[in-house]
């Protein structure tokens, strides 16, 4: 046990100094539009800011959501500025007076580019208000996240098949591309948008009692239960129809692994321990899944296997940084030593390969030689501070308190 309380604290070091050294000075030094207000809509993979980029919604929830969740974890007033910066700009830009909701995305100006409204993106807006409401003690932020949540309920709600659609075009009717990206499938329902539904009504039940969003936290997790994960992989189907049958066989080892805890600290912040544990064992079941599949010899995560064979080996920057903290919620439950294991050697992977040494911030994804992609951001509309900044500040917290409960026995310190 001494052995593993001092792996505790080593792991523990090098993680916050990667926090502080690196990740957060790159956010909060290059990414500020000094002219414009908020924060750049881009910087490329060398550096280089663009100050002709749009602004995208997810990038700069991300960015509220962080800085909020950084004051909260340390309560340094630079986090508290920067969310406050954040927030201002959300609300002033993002905001859709007109129709309620939020646009997808904004130009360098401040007006209306991408007027979408994709449920993923009004998601992480609620995330990040209720974050930045807890953190700092905003109301009007609460207030603007409910409304957002008057949004997603009365225009995303299936009251029929239960769970939710993709996306309404700006005055609410029917969008004919569901699609969240490029690379999605065009179906009424993904696995990607109901884990971030999920993710954002337990932060926000977690701040503020509301009897809509325990009951949908509730409907959300039995559907990742019982539709979304296959019961025979432990694996997440990514697209359906609206009755909830597969559209698609791939397998996504990062959204497995980040929703194996995800579930947890959402059946957690309900409350209900049948539930939970239903939901501990499946995020076992997940985890063991993804270490027995998805893991590399050099301990990184690749992206996509398809029918049992790996389609896409290139390791993405996020599903490392979810690695960690899904093996160490694994261990925590388990007590199992391997996951540890696994948590460490993911890290050691980001270190070696997934840190820019050079430019700060992390490389979008290396491939299975080792080269990184030039064409990809370093910082964009999907490459956000919110995923390695999470996964930093949930290990340091995971790390202290598997320290401060090292002799007890699994399972006894949840």
């Amino acid at each position: 046990m001494t052995d593993l309380r001092q792996r505790y604290a080593d792991l523990r070091v090098r993680i916050e100094r990667e926090l502080r050294t690196n990740i957060l000075p790159f956010w909060s030094r290059r990414m500020l539009d000094e002219p414009g207000g908020g924060f750049l809509g881009r910087i490329a993979h060398d550096g280089a800011a663009d100050p002709a980029a749009n602004k995208g919604l997810i990038l700069n929830a991300r960015i509220l959501w962080t800085f909020a969740r950084v004051h909260r974890f340390d309560g340094s007033q630079e986090s508290r500025a920067l969310a406050q910066r954040a927030c201002d700009s959300l609300i002033a830009q993002f905001i859709d007076r007109e129709f309620g909701g939020v646009f997808w995305s904004v130009h360098p100006n401040g007006t209306p580019a991408d007027t979408t409204k994709r449920f993923y993106g009004l998601a992480f807006a609620v995330y990040a208000l209720a974050e930045y409401h807890d953190s700092c003690g905003d109301a009007a932020a609460l207030r603007h996240a409910l409304s957002l949540v008057d949004c997603i309920e009365a225009h995303a709600h299936d009251d029929l098949n239960s769970g939710y659609i993709e996306a309404c075009a700006r005055d609410w009717s029917h969008a004919d591309d569901q699609r969240l990206s490029a690379v999605d499938m065009d179906e009424k329902k993904s696995m990607n948008t109901h884990l971030h539904l999920l993710e954002a009504y337990a932060g926000l039940l977690r701040v503020h009692e509301d009897a809509r969003v325990r009951l949908r936290l509730r409907e959300l997790i039995e559907l990742f239960l019982d539709r979304i994960l296959d019961p025979r992989t432990h694996h997440f189907h990514l697209f359906f129809d609206e009755q909830w049958n597969p559209r698609s066989r791939k397998v996504s080892f990062g959204h497995d692994i980040e929703g194996s805890w995800l579930l947890v600290e959402a059946a957690e912040i309900l409350g209900d321990q049948a539930l939970l544990s239903r939901v501990r064992s499946a995020a076992l079941r997940m985890s063991a899944a993804v270490l027995g599949q998805g893991i590399d010899a050099q301990g990184g995560l690749m992206y996509e296997a398809e029918n049992g064979a790996i389609v896409d080996s290139d390791r993405h920057w996020w599903p490392q940084a979810e690695a960690v903290v899904g093996f160490l919620n694994a261990f925590e439950l388990s007590r199992e030593e391997r996951y540890f294991h696994a948590a460490e050697r993911s890290w050691q992977f980001i270190e070696d390969h997934i840190v820019d040494r050079a430019n700060g911030e992390w490389f979008w994804l290396v491939t299975a030689d080792g080269q990184t992609d030039p064409a990809r951001d370093k910082a964009g509309f999907w490459k956000c501070p919110y995923h390695n900044t999470r996964t930093c500040i949930e290990a340091i917290q995971r790390l202290d308190h598997l320290s401060r409960n090292a002799l007890k026995p699994a399972g006894a310190d949840k």
